[in-house]
């Protein structure tokens, strides 16, 4: 799937958007998407690819709980959305993980929750992105739920297929039917802001150079555009 995006020029020049950008053309739009509480803890902080979720629930007590064995079936380029509903006790992603999943050009992990064996991702080059990081394992204390349903991401829902875009300052979640039109503002909107960068370091004004290029209707979201 990403692979066929690869090929769009518009997709390319997306991946260099920054997590503001794309959080500014969403408001605009009325979307939601910035995850709350999600931040890197370990790798690289840039991430880019489309969500694969799964949905952890606490263990049954008569059943053995699980982590899943997921990892195979993962596609190069693609991000693990794991939701552990904000659990800070109990890890679900670990250091043999990070280094199966670097070794598969997996685009990087995400989680509601906690992660462990940081510096393994960190050798590894994985790119991590959690609430926190705690040693504790989630085995028998948790279970994979779901594969592939809604999940929720800090305060965002994300579906299978969806956008996600990391950096130093988080992560947020492009809805994929509005994908093309959210990328598409931001780069615009970086545009106009270079602009408006310029104008001032060459001694226009920064309130001159803001109300020429528009500033203040950038991210505005309309008040009377629907959220699509």
């Amino acid at each position: 799937m990403q692979e066929d995006f690869e090929k769009l020029d518009w997709f390319r020049q997306a991946r260099s958007l920054s997590t503001a950008e794309v959080s500014d053309s969403l408001d605009y739009f009325g979307l939601p998407g910035s995850a709350l509480g999600i931040k890197p803890v370990a790798g690289p902080q840039k991430l880019f690819g489309f969500a694969f979720t799964i949905r952890f629930a606490p263990v049954d007590r008569f059943e053995p709980g699980t982590v899943g064995d997921f990892i195979d079936t993962l596609t190069p380029g693609t991000v693990v959305v794991l939701d552990n509903g904000g659990r800070l006790d109990c890890t679900v992603w670990g250091g043999i993980l990070s280094q199966l999943a670097a070794h598969k050009g997996i685009g990087g992990t995400v989680i509601h929750g906690v992660c462990r064996d940081t510096s393994e991702a960190d050798k590894a080059g994985y790119p991590l992105y959690a609430c926190g990081k705690f040693m504790r394992t989630g085995k028998d204390r948790v279970q994979v739920e779901a594969y592939e349903q809604p999940v929720t991401l800090g305060d965002v829902r994300v579906l299978p297929g969806d956008l996600v875009v990391g950096d130093a300052d988080g992560i947020v979640v492009v809805p994929r039917l509005k994908m093309h039109e959210v990328l598409a503002k931001a780069l615009q909107t970086r545009e106009t802001e270079e602009q408006i960068l310029n104008a001032a370091l060459g001694g226009m004004a920064l309130s001159e150079a803001r109300k020429k290029y528009g500033y203040h209707t950038l991210q505005r979201a309309c008040a009377t555009r629907p959220a699509q």
